[in-house]
């Protein structure tokens, strides 16, 4: 059996080696490593895969996040609404700009941001929601568009991990991730579904008037070389992480269909076990299982990450700490227990191997431990 890791890039690239190898080469025989060829063939690319009028790539998804928001035009004071429950980077731009962040709970089942919660956050100062379409699966995003029209609020969709899922609207129309809000974000972090090998991120809009906008701000502000008309970023994607995005990007659906496959034989394998919540599929959203996560009832964790540690299988805790209760973020407005669903995630959720080269004889191994270790608690 071959080793099991989180992800697996090794063999992912093999397959495609020969497509990789020849972009990147291009990219070293034309010299041309900065806005070159690459990157416009990939931006074309992915806007024609998303159906985005606008794909302005930049450095990575941390970026795409803090020049979606730079070019809203907010002040400092002016609130931006985004779950407790996520990674730092997107609170971590709020408040680098300035604005305040204003956290809200998640939902149980979904773990996305919970739309009640939203209701409940806005103020007056409020300027925007940042919904994080999490492990993979949209938020409600046609409540949350409906909200922000409601409000005269701007919606930025963070879109890091769902590359590739489509949103399915009441009238059946779908979308996809990052295209529905004013302005998407996504990142092209390695393991991510759709990775390059470095850093890497990307901004989507169908707003004309915030695309010139956001390519200027990337752009150290600049529209006309050394003019520079506004404050901005040195923010880009270079044209070697381009070359290996693009000749990934044709097997996007394939990779996202594998992921479902694996997503698939864990979900029968503990179908029914007490201790163990597998993940809920909204039936608006695809779920393109960047992660695969599990809700654990009356389960020791750590003694759990143990045993699997021993067996030579990887698990991650995606997130143990909630914004609101970061060092970073701690703040007089939130204590603990205002978030319950959150906190109650962060204490239970356990992340297994998730990517695109998992076979059954892994899934078998890997399934077969979680449950003789769960067992072994009880």
């Amino acid at each position: 059996m071959k080793k099991i890791q989180m992800v697996d890039l090794q063999t992912q690239y093999q397959h495609i080696k020969e497509d990789i190898d020849r972009g990147i080469q291009a990219v070293i025989d034309s010299a041309s490593f900065i806005k070159g060829p690459a990157v416009t063939s990939f931006q074309q690319n992915l806007e024609a895969y998303t159906g985005a009028k606008h794909v302005i790539p930049v450095g990575n998804g941390t970026d795409a996040l803090q020049i979606a928001l730079m070019a809203l035009g907010l002040q400092p004071g002016d609130e931006v609404i985004t779950p407790t429950f996520t990674f730092i980077a997107t609170a971590e731009v709020v408040a680098l700009l300035g604005l305040t962040p204003v956290v809200v709970d998640v939902d149980w089942d979904t773990m996305n941001i919970s739309i009640e919660a939203v209701r409940k956050a806005i103020t007056p100062r409020t300027k925007a929601i940042v919904p994080v379409h999490l492990f993979g699966q949209c938020a409600d995003m046609e409540a949350l568009m409906q909200i922000a029209k409601e409000h005269n609020l701007y919606v930025v969709e963070d879109a890091c991990q769902a590359i590739g899922a489509q949103y399915t609207f009441s009238d059946g129309t779908t979308q996809q991730a990052a295209t529905i809000g004013h302005i998407g974000c996504t990142s092209f972090f390695p393991s991510k579904n759709l990775g390059c090998y470095g850093d890497g991120g990307a901004i989507f809009t169908n707003d004309d008037e915030l695309a010139a906008q956001m390519r200027a701000i990337a752009n150290h502000g600049m529209v006309i070389r050394y003019h520079h008309d506004a404050v901005g970023v040195n923010s880009r994607l270079d044209s070697i992480q381009a070359a290996v995005l693009d000749a990934k990007l044709p097997h996007l659906n394939r990779y996202i269909a594998e992921r479902q496959r694996a997503a698939a034989y864990y979900d029968q394998a503990f179908a029914n076990h007490p201790n163990i919540l597998t993940p809920v599929r909204d039936t608006r959203s695809t779920h393109v299982f960047h992660q695969y996560t599990l809700r654990l009832v009356n389960v020791d964790r750590d003694a759990l990450r143990e045993a699997l540690a021993q067996a030579g299988i990887p698990a991650m805790v995606y997130y143990p700490i909630p914004l609101h209760m970061q060092k970073a973020y701690q703040d007089p407005r939130y204590q603990t227990g205002d978030f319950p669903v959150a906190e109650k995630l962060a204490a239970c959720v356990l992340s297994l191997p998730m990517h695109t080269e998992l076979d059954n004889e892994q899934l078998e191994y890997i399934t077969t431990h979680v449950l003789q270790a769960i067992n072994a608690q009880h």
